[in-house]
């Protein structure tokens, strides 16, 4: 039993280190992408017709931004079409209705699409939308980005190329600057887009369409079987498939398309649980596919970690869980641990060399690489528990992640109704952060005294998330006591179609 723990610990620990490695594979790809460059394109002749489809639920704080900025796009108007798919149960319904018959009158081609039920959640909607979509190409944007008004001019563009099926821009911040959180957010969100896409795109492997900021040839949608809602991630299922069907995904890192980044802890935490499902579903739908199509092995195996990328947090559980055994027998397995994850330097790095293109002064950025490691770390609990869901084959509803239109350190999100209440996880990570740090003290008075730092780490990452998400907790609770509707919270905004005007509406 001993040696079999052993085994199992051994593998955890190598397993891990792969995933370590191939950050500082795709670095060093970056940097020579980096140095190559992209060919410019010229403007075509004609401009191709483009829906801009903008799936919407429950977002009323942030609708009248996005749709202020979706209609002052510098692109023929003639050859414009813009879709609100608003699924909303709230009264974002009746702003989002007012917001687009204003525009409507002002001539601007917009429809407001209500369903009457929201089935296949996102995908669903898009789908939905599609039917009535009179593009050559489809533009997607979630509520909470705020697209450059130049966006389509840059783009649209690229698809010249006949075999280029989808085009993704780059996300930048809308609130970078908000609080602690939302800076290490961005630092892994940049580290993401700036390296990881980069070096794939360039190196010719898989990427995926990030669901929001980028533009879809339609053909490409339905040769490659349509948006389809068995997934939490249909924008990464579509993307393989879209790719094993011989069409291309370009990513331009120079277009950037700034979005709000959740303030709200606990709104991270279901956004990184919903993507870990949705990958893992994705991984079991398309990854055979993958390893059985005629791509060159490289592309296979990178796909294969790509899909799977989320298995890093399971490894960090399971190999915290197997650690205090493994020091208690006494085990020299659990001294050469720490030496396999020295590749976990690699994240890290990809962070840091991320933050170099900021220009003067983007080393103050990584003073919140540390508590961006602890995150990752922590939410290794709440993403297994998904991406168990997601094994399973458990259908699980499509929660939106909740925006609150803050960008200045004085905005409050705490005052919205649509404030997340809580996760009994919480409690989980405070029984692991002591677990782990026991296991610490084990370790150092043992032989595997090295092992006993990581093991700190590990407490200390579990220690921060629940930390934060209670402390959040409090904050919203206390403001709740005082709030009003959500609908009151968003009346303090100006907007000037408060008056009734008759909507446009399709169900």
């Amino acid at each position: 039993m001993h040696k079999a723990v052993e085994v199992v610990y051994g593998l955890l620990a190598v397993w891990l280190a792969l995933y370590g490695l191939n950050s500082l594979l795709l670095t060093v790809l970056y940097i020579w992408a980096r140095r190559r460059g992209r060919q410019p394109v010229s403007q075509p002749e004609s401009w191709p017709s483009v829906t801009v489809q903008l799936p919407i639920y429950n977002e009323l704080h942030v609708v009248e931004r996005l749709l202020a900025a979706v209609v002052a796009f510098d692109y023929p108007r003639d050859q414009l079409q813009i879709q609100v798919l608003d699924d909303s149960t709230d009264e974002a319904r009746v702003v989002a209705r007012r917001v687009v018959a204003h525009y409507a009158q002002m001539g601007i081609d917009i429809q407001y699409i209500h369903r009457a039920c929201r089935a296949g959640f996102k995908a669903g909607a898009l789908a939905y939308g599609l039917q009535r979509a009179t593009g050559e190409l489809v533009a997607i944007f979630d509520a909470d980005f705020v697209p450059p008004r130049d966006f389509m001019r840059r783009v649209v563009p690229y698809f010249s190329a006949p075999d280029v099926g989808c085009v993704q821009a780059r996300w930048a911040h809308l609130n970078r600057d908000y609080s602690a959180l939302t800076r290490a957010q961005a630092l892994g969100v940049d580290a993401h887009f700036a390296i990881e896409q980069r070096a794939r795109s360039q190196a010719g492997f898989f990427l995926n369409f990030n669901g929001s900021a980028g533009i879809w040839r339609r053909d490409c949608i339905e040769d490659a079987g349509g948006w389809h809602a068995d997934t939490l991630t249909e924008d990464l299922d579509l993307s393989y498939r879209a790719q094993l069907a011989g069409w291309r995904i370009l990513y331009l890192p120079d277009v950037h398309v700034p979005g709000e980044l959740p303030p709200q802890f606990d709104a991270l935490r279901r956004q990184q649980a919903r993507w870990a499902q949705g990958s893992i579903q994705v991984a079991r739908k398309v990854l055979p596919l993958l390893l059985g199509s005629d791509q060159p092995w490289p592309v296979k195996i990178q796909g294969a970690i790509h899909l799977t990328g989320y298995m890093v947090h399971p490894l960090l559980l399971f190999t915290l869980l197997l650690t205090l055994p493994m020091v208690l027998a006494g085990s020299s397995v659990s001294v050469l641990v720490p030496y396999f994850l020295l590749a976990t330097a690699g994240p890290p790095l990809l962070c840091l060399v991320a933050q170099t293109e900021r220009g003067p002064g983007w080393w103050r950025e990584l003073r919140f690489a540390p508590l961006l490691l602890l995150i990752g770390m922590g939410l290794a609990l709440n993403n297994t528990v998904a991406m168990v869901r997601g094994i399973l084959g458990r259908q699980s509803e499509f929660q939106r992640t909740p925006k609150f239109a803050v960008r200045n350190n004085g905005d409050r999100w705490q005052d919205s109704a649509y404030v997340l209440r809580g996760t009994r996880l919480v409690w989980c990570e405070l029984l692991l952060a002591a677990f782990a740090l026991a296991s610490a003290v084990l370790a150092f008075r043992g032989a595997a005294r090295s092992l006993a730092y990581w093991l700190v780490i590990y407490a200390l990452a579990y220690l921060c998330v629940a930390v934060i998400s209670l402390t959040q907790a409090a904050q919203a609770r206390r403001a709740e006591a005082t709030r009003g509707s959500v609908w009151s919270f968003h009346r303090s905004q100006v907007r000037p179609w408060d008056d009734p005007v008759p909507g446009q509406e399709v169900d």
